[in-house]
């Protein structure tokens, strides 16, 4: 089909004259300096007399502050200015968009106006490759520009070609935002542009024309547009903002201008300079350094007083102004290597007495202040030592209690090691000894804290973690046990997932159900863990267990059998403790069970899942409780063994408290079962040595 040329605007540049244009009048005092809101400055201008050749301004409306700036010489209509600079030399102007619209037969039967936009005849307007792209919207859809008609053959008939494909295989090929080829394209221009001219390659729109029925194509400022899909279907009468460099261009360059002086040689103010343009042939002027105004007209440029603007031109002295520049000295006794950058400073010797009688009061006034504080921190310490129960707890043999500064190098942040509810973990050595020192968080347990200091320290086995002493003279005082290397059983469980044979798992289970039993029975005073948990059984290198976290925070004598507040994780809590917050030995043992599950299961017992509830849904029904055992041990271990073990497990976890065994029945328990699972081994591995022979 016919190709249609749908040019939003003609920017025509007209043919270099052969002789300078005739110098222009510059007296502009009685013209219009505005219209809108926009400033009028020549070379721009309203009416006659008040413009250079090509730079005439049309003000629609009212030209006493209303009205609309528009270009003048537009044939067909008006193109709008939003913005004029002459320090820049850019104007930005609202161009029309280009199109043309597709029938039913997918045939072009409207485009835009192809011609008559005429208002650049004098050719000093160009289009700018800096601000400006090109952008073509639609759906198979080739848009181009032609500009400016070549001249000397070379096979095409325009100077300047540049244009974009967009394609869409469907409704739901174009995306908000996305201008890359599906929907809209978009391209550089190059300089020299000095027009518009718009064309459109056809291509087949039968199945789109019902989300793309017009191609589009339009030159916008880069920063003001971003492609929508609604645009497909865009407005036929947008307008759209474009930027254009204009310039001086009766004379091709400054010097070809210069030697025309008094012939429309542009530059007229007294320091100005002229630059040849950046974009096509011509000139434009600027005020010289240190200078600001218009340079188009006579004494236009007027000397910048440097000193008030302190943000543009720094000074750290005395500021003067001079003509097209500024002075920054300092004043009389005093020096800078630099004042523009750099304050002045007192140069004779009494800056210096000055400055070390300052030094001398100060230092004085350090040494005041460091004794006061040392006094203060001295006072402190006797303060939360007594608070503490210090003076008890020296009788104490077996506990060490350690000065604040023996513990500092240990409490830094690299020694660090946990972080939880009671506070942080720090690993380091005292002496020969590897420690775990606690700091526990700011809570108050000044009430309880030697007493139960105390009783820690009758805790004397290889199943309960050591605490080897405490610091007192801080507000909450600082616990050291023995460190205990391999981490938790809820680490090597849940996070490491260690291999562990059912022979291990069993002697973990043994050996921390005794050092339970030893708490409940043969210790002076009937102690109660509280908070028995995976997390609070430590394990050393060779996997022997020792409870932690029963002492000073959540240890609990049997004359306190009753408390507000429920003590311990919730999901490890025995049930009628929560209810009745009566803690009792058979507490412990209902915590001890939930840990026997895990650590068969090898599942984390939680507030959010349903293990307990299935496990106990499996042994009273059906006793399918194999299916729940970790198959690391149910594959290849003893069942009724495993079976013995989950009778035992329902047993601890008996809701009727009396129903439950003792602590020191479970351990024995455990211990014979233990003592089983080993026995079979032993006679399996002497048949197969027997068989072998």
């Amino acid at each position: 089909m016919a190709i249609h040329l749908l040019p939003c605007f003609l920017l025509l540049l007209a043919a270099l004259t052969a002789t300078a244009a005739a110098a222009e009048s510059t007296n502009t005092t009685s013209c219009p300096d505005s219209c809108g809101n926009m400033s009028i400055q020549y070379p721009f201008g309203i009416g006659p007399g008040c413009f250079r050749n090509g730079f005439e301004i049309v003000c629609d409306g009212d030209g006493d502050g209303g009205g609309k700036p528009v270009l003048a010489g537009a044939t067909t209509t008006p193109m709008p200015v939003d913005r004029l600079s002459i320090r820049t030399a850019e104007a930005r102007v609202m161009l029309p968009v280009g199109w043309e619209c597709f029938n039913a037969s997918d045939e072009v039967y409207d485009w835009s106006d192809g011609g008559g936009v005429r208002f650049n005849a004098d050719g000093a307007y160009r289009i700018s490759s800096a601000h400006n792209q090109l952008v073509v919207v639609g759906c198979n859809t080739l848009g181009y520009i032609e500009s400016q008609r070549g001249e000397g053959g070379g096979g095409y008939s325009y100077a300047y070609y540049t244009g974009c494909l967009s394609f869409c295989n469907d409704s739901g090929s174009a995306i908000d935002g996305a201008c890359a080829g599906v929907g809209c394209c978009r391209v550089d221009v190059p300089p020299g542009i000095t027009d518009n001219r718009v064309n459109f390659r056809a291509y087949s729109h039968t199945e789109r024309l019902g989300f793309s029925p017009c191609d589009f194509a339009f030159l916008v400022d880069r920063e003001s547009y971003t492609f929508q899909v609604g645009d497909l279907r865009m407005d036929r009468n947008r307008t759209m903002p474009v930027w254009l460099d204009w310039a001086i261009r009766e004379n091709v360059t400054c010097d070809e201008a210069k030697k025309a002086q008094g012939h429309g040689y542009a530059c007229v103010s007294s320091n100005s300079e002229c630059h040849d343009s950046r974009n096509g042939p011509g000139y434009v002027c600027n005020c010289s350094m240190g200078f600001e105004g218009n340079p188009y007209i006579a004494d236009g440029c007027t000397d910048i007083n440097e000193c008030e603007r302190h943000d543009e031109y720094p000074c750290r002295g005395v500021c003067r102004n001079t003509l097209g520049s500024y002075e920054c000295k300092c004043p009389r006794g005093f020096q800078s290597d630099d004042p523009f950058k750099e304050t002045c400073n007192l140069r004779f010797p009494v800056a210096v007495v000055i400055a070390s009688g300052a030094a001398g009061c100060l230092f004085i006034v350090s040494v005041v202040v460091f004794v006061w504080l040392l006094r203060e921190e001295k006072r402190k310490t006797k303060e939360y030592f007594q608070k503490n129960g210090g003076p008890t707890l020296e009788k104490v043999t077996k506990i060490k209690l350690f000065k604040k500064e023996e513990l500092m190098p240990i409490l830094r942040s690299n020694n660090r090691i946990g972080e939880g509810g009671f506070g942080e973990v720090y690993k380091g050595l005292l002496g020969d000894e590897q420690v775990a020192v606690k700091k526990p968080k700011n809570v108050n347990l000044a009430d309880q804290f030697t007493n139960e200091v105390i009783i820690q320290s009758r805790v004397m086995h290889k199943n309960i973690v050591k605490l080897v002493g405490c610091c007192l003279e801080v507000d909450i005082p600082i616990l050291v046990y023995e460190y205990v290397p391999k981490g938790s059983l809820d680490d090597i469980l849940h996070d490491s997932r260690e291999p562990l044979d059912l022979d291990q798992r069993l002697d973990i289970a043994a050996q921390s159900a005794r050092g339970l039993a030893y708490l409940h029975s043969d210790t002076i005073t009937t102690i109660l863990h509280g908070d028995i948990k995976p997390a609070n059984i430590l394990l050393n290198d060779d996997l022997v267990p020792k409870i932690s976290d029963f002492g000073i925070s959540r240890m609990i004598t049997v004359d306190k059998k009753y408390t507000r507040n429920v003590i311990g994780a919730v999901s490890y809590v025995d049930p009628v403790y929560l209810q009745s917050g009566r803690l009792t030995s058979k507490s412990d043992v209902y915590s001890f069970g939930v840990v026997l599950l895990e650590l068969i299961t090898r599942k984390k017992v939680s507030d959010s899942n349903n293990l307990l509830r299935n496990f106990l849904d499996a042994y009273t029904k059906d006793k399918r409780v194999i299916e729940l055992v970790d198959s690391e041990i149910a594959a290849t271990e003893d069942m009724e063994l495993l079976h013995s073990l989950t009778g035992m497990i329902v047993e601890c976890l008996d809701l009727n408290i009396d129903q439950r065994p003792e602590m020191i029945d479970v351990a024995e328990n455990l211990r014979v079962m233990l003592k089983k699972s080993q026995s079979k081994k032993n006679d399996i591995i002497n048949e197969e040595i027997t068989v072998s022979k």
